[in-house]
């Protein structure tokens, strides 16, 4: 078994790679669900649903988010009502968002509403949220704390971001098929090149779930989301230059700390000075192609560390 930790435009292509190596009883996704909000009555899953979407083959690759072929008269007639449309959502993808929000009031867990979905869609692999219990992630900024889609979507991450925190996550229970599945001894665990602030942290701050990490004894493969010290999407790197950290893929890799055995990061990177075991790799995703060997030098990376 191999657990990927993921966020989501990035993290999501390497997923879909996995996916295309892996048979698929051997890959659990684990999602984070910091970015979760509600909205409109609606509970939006973001990172999830790119994960969702990403291994069914219905992404917008042109917006990095949402479905392909959307059309748009939700929206449009929102903003002609005077409604906030400030966080777009798409017809197809509005279906969505309005099941998952009723089951949810109908007691359904997150997890059972997750897993419907990837079997609807015709997703192999399990894609799970990190925990049924909401975590919301908030941003500490020269305006205040801020919900992380007000600053993110809303504000255009245009405030400097100083701080991060999960709020509510010291009460939330961590995933019980991830626990059972790192009791179980995996043969690897991987990191998505995701935001480590935003997307890869809140699954670790889940109360016990570094430690049970630490004690599956199956190697701890991060890749990185930096290239040349540029994020490939998002604000990663801007929020490592607001904490005073030049960013760099050594600087997510210390960011993780001794919770990691191996990092891959791009050819020509400098990997001086990072503690875990170093593998150079092509790992700017532009399609399949690349996804898939990025998934292959990966799986060969925690082999050499088995």
């Amino acid at each position: 078994m191999i657990i990927a930790l993921s966020g989501g435009i990035g993290g999501a292509k390497l997923a879909l790679g996995l996916s295309r190596v892996l048979p698929p009883e051997e890959l659990l996704i684990i999602a984070n669900t910091g970015d979760d909000f509600e909205h409109f009555g609606l509970t939006i899953c973001p990172d999830t649903d790119t994960l969702l979407y990403t291994l069914a083959g219905l992404d917008n690759p042109q917006l990095g988010w949402g479905r392909a072929d959307e059309s748009w008269a939700f929206m449009e007639t929102l903003a002609a009502l005077g409604g906030a449309d400030w966080f777009r959502l798409g017809d197809r993808d509005l279906a969505l968002h309005v099941l998952r929000s009723h089951r949810l009031r109908a007691g359904d867990s997150l997890s059972a509403i997750t897993d419907d979905l990837r079997q609807r869609f015709g997703i192999g692999p399990r894609i799970l949220p990190m925990s049924d219990d909401p975590v919301r992630t908030q941003i500490g900024t020269d305006q205040g704390w801020l919900d992380f889609q007000d600053w993110f979507v809303r504000l255009r991450a245009e405030p400097l971001a100083r701080a991060v925190k999960f709020a509510g996550v010291e009460q939330v229970r961590p995933q019980p098929v991830l626990l059972e599945a790192l009791r179980a001894k995996p043969r690897g665990i991987v990191i998505c090149p995701s935001n480590p602030f935003i997307s890869i942290e809140p699954i670790l701050a889940v109360p016990g779930l570094r430690d049970a990490i630490a004690a599956s004894g199956a190697p701890v493969v991060a890749v990185s989301p930096i290239i040349a010290g540029q994020a490939v999407k998002g604000p990663t790197a801007r929020m490592f230059e607001a904490l005073g950290v030049t960013p760099s893929a050594a600087a997510v890799a210390a960011r993780y700390g001794d919770l990691l055995d191996g990092y891959v990061m791009e050819h020509g990177d400098d990997g001086a000075g990072i503690t875990p075991r170093v593998f150079h790799a092509a790992t700017l995703m532009r399609d399949l192609a690349d996804k898939t060997a990025l998934a292959r030098q990966v799986l060969a990376s925690i082999e050499a560390l088995r």
